[in-house]
């Protein structure tokens, strides 16, 4: 998403979202930071915004094993921003993506930015296997893989509960509805 400055707040002037495949799908072989910066590309064209206006970049990206640095930064430049455009990924699990929207607006309102790239990014289909303590090494016996998937992405590691299971605990002990 583009987000601009209009008198004292800020306003959403564009957006974009890729494709949704499924897991192993069509798409298996797109990192999440090329997905990233198709979205983004897209949300400047949708908003007539120039990739020389932006001032900053805030995208969510939870899976970030084996990514690379910065993911942010690579899908600002994949959607055709210059190297000088800061970029920050941030991981909030599910809330990534609104968040960086959060954040792009407290820095608009605050006078920091005029043009905040923000919005959220994934593959899950990339998130490799991980070798924990691998180091160090083992002396003996197996060694096992952690699927940093569920690891990193669909088990808390608070309650150790999937998601969605951690979820419906908090909406019950708050007494939340969907509605």
């Amino acid at each position: 998403m583009a987000i601009r400055e209009v008198g004292t707040m800020s306003v959403i002037v564009g957006g974009a979202r890729t494709g949704i495949g499924k897991f192993m799908g069509s798409l298996k072989d797109v990192p999440a930071t090329q997905l990233g910066g198709i979205a983004i590309a897209g949300a400047l064209r949708n908003a007539g915004v120039s990739p020389d206006e932006v001032d900053y970049v805030i995208m969510g990206h939870v899976l970030q094993a084996g990514a690379g640095q910065n993911p942010a930064r690579q899908a600002a430049l994949n959607g055709g921003l210059s190297m000088n455009v800061p970029a920050i990924t941030i991981n909030k699990l599910c809330l990534s993506g609104i968040n960086a929207i959060a954040q792009a607006d407290q820095m608009i309102r605050l006078g920091l930015a005029d043009v905040v790239v923000a919005g959220g990014m994934e593959s899950m289909s990339n998130a490799p296997h991980l070798l924990i303590g691998s180091r160090e090494g083992v002396k003996y016996g197996d060694w096992n893989l952690k699927d940093s998937l569920a690891f990193d992405g669909l088990f808390c590691a608070i309650d150790n509960l999937g998601m969605g299971e951690s979820t419906e605990k908090y909406n019950s002990a708050h007494d939340l509805t969907r509605e």
